[in-house]
């Protein structure tokens, strides 16, 4: 029979069933549900398809919908018959629906959970991966409405369709009857099918963000006739860059077919050349034009904007309206935005050469991706990274950030081969647990160093404001560094340590050589090698009388030393024998040959009042010789070996990031091979700290483990007593859940709890003993004293029946009556060590796994381990070994060891429940007994809350307006 919750919404419009989409070729489309008023639309887009696709959709020549057939095809009870349709511009390139089959052998009334699904593409929209991204939304769909199968027919020349069913991840069976491919397949997400519906999900968002980093046109609208402002300025930055395409500008005051400053000019988009593609439209006009220039640029075609427009939700209320209808129109013309309030976007490649930003002077071509939500900030790294000689490959300055998103940008780098590190500030993360997931595939191959604004304050800019972490800052940063974030706190760290994972090597420990001409500098990087961790070994003291050919041998011979893994030189100024001041590009030289051909291992140099030196290391040309290529004169490493770090190849996140020449040839570093130079030690060895950390992250990555696939876990059983417990619940916060309704749940998983029975009298306490057996323990559930031994709320042992009554006396006596307690009997347990297990969903950095011993060192002393959910076992095992009172654990000063793979055990299960439903945004258990042999969980609460509207479980969709 149907559930009440069925019967309600049957005929309701279900609005959380619409989505945008990215379809393969970057472009967007919005998914929704076929209503009544689409008669029209479902007319026009049937007229459109072609004879051949008609007959693959009803196996006859079927030119025309009948009334009948429309009427059918847009009225749906939206339970056992729903339609969705995929539109562009408003109208339907792509429909899809299912009809649930009648149940056999029962009532014809009674649904059964198996359903017919069929499609339509438009010839033209085919090849996009339209159905691809349909199936996925009207699966989500089917599986809400308790369908757990779907049937479909299909031509056997219908190929594509075929592929569509076939390539979707999902098991299924295929059968031949009657000249038609029957294929039936279940709905419940396989390993398979998520890897196949992300591995889309990246291609379509990368690809979405190619189109806008290497378009082949570009229209400046808002370009005024006198020089300065915003338009003007982003037209002569493009025209400086040596833009490698067309450009065309914009402005409603212009003659037809005029020019300014060589370049074509138009009153609007729509007037140029209808043969001449627009694929970028950069936007400076005032917010109450952009509309109109908006639906102009959607009627011409044009791909995707860069609004540099202020006036959104940096503004307030009325802006943020006004930005959320600027994303909902841009997206109904499959056009993706960067911005509102955005600083622009440029690409060095010598096939582009696109500067269609603010900044003054375009950056020299690198191997850096930098992304920024500010653009002040983003002047400010611009500004460094050109000061300090590097390059970059592209740039995003997002401002709010409304639709592009740095994880949209990730994508794109991880697939760029002209990409090597990328660098990202950010102030917001909308989407943490895609982020996380995206940060540690993305790190796999190329560094990623974040720098995160607004992180102790709690207040968020207000153009893209989310909701404050409740994890400390620490712990949030330890959280992103375990998905192998370079975590730093300030843009000139950022700068610092993306110059050394740029030019250099990956370390392959921390064993750190000192060389310079001065012992003191020497000496304070010593010090600073100890604070952040590395080992240095004894400081070198080349003397203030060294020479650059000094520098070299000193150099060549640290490279060799297998006791070594990096090398800081210090240089301060030196005077030559004959009195003249040595020229700093002499030294640069002399750095650069000792590093040819010697085993690659990391090089920084630290240089006091020596500035020409750090321009010699940027401009410097490579000369590494090949690594069986013996290097000559003084300092020359007899043994090289090849480089450690490559490139990554595209496609192949198992490569290391990064690589170095290899060839005797000199070629132009860019940021082939640098030598990155700090004014100061602690920056250096900040720097190279961070390689470290992050070369021993990639290490560990090779081995991460494996989630565990437990028998007696009942996924499908939970979820649907999920969906039980959450009917009706429309408050977004949620609630927690009863004893049982927690317990069952937790049970669902095999995490066990102990049964407590409510003791509201003294007699009722004993009833609830002889039902157990003693011994047993009282203990009050007040949130005030809840798990408070400390205080006297936990009485263990309790023999016998005279000893739970007494124990009774003194609890009532001393905190008050049993109502305000709400004492419970709980049989006792193996003596071990208390522990705690908590998961919670935090804003900053999605689900998180924590783990802790009960009492004061958890509560007072902060000694809490976490993890992102996913838990591996090895990252299972690391947590339990986090904590600085792990000792405990392990038979400290005697005492037994305690069942710690149980432990591990339990924090998997945890870690699975909430990873497989974003459902549950809490979980406490405490205390858990860790005992010798077994574990005991004595209390546990849960939380439930409805589904965010976005997250990482669910079909591809972009944010929300």
């Amino acid at each position: 029979m149907q559930s009440p919750s069925d019967q309600q919404d049957r005929h309701d419009y279900p609005a959380h069933w619409e989505a945008d989409v990215v379809l393969r070729d970057g472009g967007t489309a919005r998914i929704r549900p076929i209503r009544a008023a689409d008669a029209d639309r479902l007319v026009s887009f049937y007229e459109q398809v072609s004879d051949e696709s008609k007959y693959y959709r009803f196996f006859a020549p079927y030119p025309r919908l009948s009334a009948k057939d429309v009427h059918r095809f847009t009225h749906h009870d939206q339970v056992d018959r729903v339609g969705l349709a995929a539109t562009v511009g408003g109208e339907f390139i792509a429909t899809v629906r299912y009809d649930r089959i009648d149940g056999r052998g029962m009532a014809a009334s009674a649904p059964a959970d198996e359903a017919e699904v069929a499609f339509l593409v438009q010839d033209a929209h085919q090849g996009r991966g339209v159905a691809s991204a349909l199936l996925e939304h009207i699966a989500a769909v089917a599986r809400e409405r308790g369908i757990r199968r779907f049937v479909a027919e299909v031509l056997p020349a219908n190929t594509k369709m075929i592929k569509v069913f076939t390539d979707a991840g999902y098991q299924q069976k295929r059968s031949f009857e009657d000249g038609v491919v029957r294929l039936e397949f279940d709905l419940e997400p396989t390993d398979r099918s998520l890897v196949v519906q992300r591995a889309r999900e990246h291609r379509a968002e990368a690809r979405s963000v190619q189109r806008l980093l290497t378009p082949r046109s570009v229209a400046v609208v808002g370009v005024g006739r006198t020089p300065g402002g915003v338009g003007r300025s982003v037209l002569r930055n493009l025209q400086e860059a040596g833009y490698a395409g067309r450009l065309y500008a914009v402005n409603g005051e212009f003659d037809d077919d005029g020019e300014l400053d060589g370049v074509p000019a138009h009153r609007s988009v729509r007037d140029i050349d209808p043969g001449e593609p627009v694929d970028l439209a950069v936007v400076a006009v005032p917010a109450d034009r952009v509309p109109q220039v908006v639906a102009e640029c959607g009627e011409r075609g044009v791909q995707g904007l860069v609004v540099i427009s202020a006036g959104y939700a940096e503004s307030g209320a009325d802006g943020r309206e006004r930005q959320r209808e600027l994303v909902r129109q841009a997206r109904s013309y499959g056009m993706r935005i960067i911005g509102p309030n955005a600083f622009g976007v440029i690409n060095t490649s010598p096939e582009v050469r696109l500067n269609a930003s603010l900044a003054p002077e375009a950056p020299v071509r690198g191997r850096i991706g930098l992304f920024t939500q500010s653009g002040a900030i983003g002047i400010a790294l611009l500004s460094g990274l050109h000061r300090r000689g590097a390059g970059l490959s592209t740039f995003v300055g997002s401002g709010n950030r409304a639709d592009v998103s740095g994880n949209d940008v990730l994508q794109y780098w991880y697939e760029d081969p002209d990409t090597d590190v990328t660098l990202m500030y950010l102030e917001t993360i909308g989407n943490p647990r895609k982020f996380t997931r995206l940060a540690r595939r993305s790190a796999t191959a190329k560094p990623l160093v974040v720098v995160q604004g607004a992180r102790h304050s709690g207040i968020a800019p207000t153009g893209h404001a989310v909701q404050a972490t409740r994890l400390p800052h620490a712990t949030v940063s330890a959280l992103l560094r375990q998905a192998g974030v370079i975590r730093v706190d300030t843009v000139t760290e950022m700068v610092d340590a993306g110059l050394l994972l740029a030019g250099q090597p990956l370390p392959a420990g921390p064993r750190v050589g000192i060389l310079g001409n001065s012992e003191s500098l020497g000496l304070l990087t010593y010090d600073a090698c100890v604070a952040d961790g590395l080992r240095p070994l004894p400081p070198r003291d080349l003397t203030t009388g060294a020479t650059p050919a000094d520098f070299r041998a000193a150099l060549a011979e640290a490279l060799a030393d297998d006791a070594c893994d990096a090398v800081i030189v210090n240089a301060i100024p030196w005077v030559r024998e004959d009195g003249v001041a040595a020229d700093p590009e002499t030294l640069a030289t002399e750095l650069r040959a000792a590093t040819a051909g010697c085993p690659a291992k990391p090089v920084a140099v630290v240089h006091v009042e020596l500035g020409g030196l750090a321009g010699a290391l940027a401009a410097a040309t490579s000369t590494r010789p090949d690594a069986a290529v013996p290097v000559l004169g003084a300092g020359g490493c007899a043994h090289p070996s090849p480089s450690s770090r490559l490139r990554s190849s595209r496609g192949d996140p198992t490569r290391p990031a990064g690589r170095l020449p290899t060839t005797a040839a000199a070629e132009p570093l860019s940021d082939e091979y640098r030598i990155p130079a700090y004014p100061a030690a602690e920056r250096a060895v900040r720097a190279l700290s961070e390689a470290v950390k992050y070369a021993q992250w990639r290490r560990d990555a090779a081995e991460p483990g494996r989630v565990h696939e437990y028998e007696d876990i009942d996924e499908g059983g939970a979820a649907e007593r999920i969906g039980e417990l959450l009917a009706g619940e429309d408050d977004p916060r949620g609630a927690t859940l009863g004893q049982d309704d927690a317990h069952e749940l937790l049970g669902r998983y095999g995490i066990r709890v102990r049964h407590a029975l409510p003791a509201p009298g003294p007699d009722a306490a004993a009833a609830a003993a002889r039902t157990l057996g003693y011994p047993v323990a009282l203990k009050t559930t007040a949130p005030h004293l809840r798990h408070r031994a400390d205080l006297g709320g936990v009485r263990l042992d309790l023999a016998d029946e005279e000893q739970l009554r007494r124990a009774y006396q003194e609890l009532t006596d001393t905190f008050g009556k049993p109502a305000e307690l709400r004492p419970v009997v709980q049989g006792m347990v193996p003596r071990g060590v208390d522990t705690v297990v908590r998961a919670v969903i935090d804003p900053a950095a999605g689900a998180v796994l924590s783990f802790g011993l009960a009492g004061a060192a958890s509560e007072l002393l902060g000694d809490t381990a976490h993890r992102l959910v996913p838990v591996t076992d090895r990252e299972a095992a690391s947590l339990v070994r986090s904590i600085r009172t792990a000792p405990l654990l392990f038979g400290w000063r005697g005492s037994a060891p305690v069942d710690t793979p149980a432990l591990e055990e339990l924090l998997q299960r945890v870690s699975r429940l909430v990873d497989d439903h974003p459902e549950v945004v809490g979980v406490s258990l405490e205390p858990v007994v860790v005992a010798p042999h077994g574990i005991s969980v004595l209390g546990a609460s849960v939380r439930l809350a409805p589904p965010p509207a976005r997250d990482d479980l669910g079909p591809r969709t972009l944010p929300g307006y």
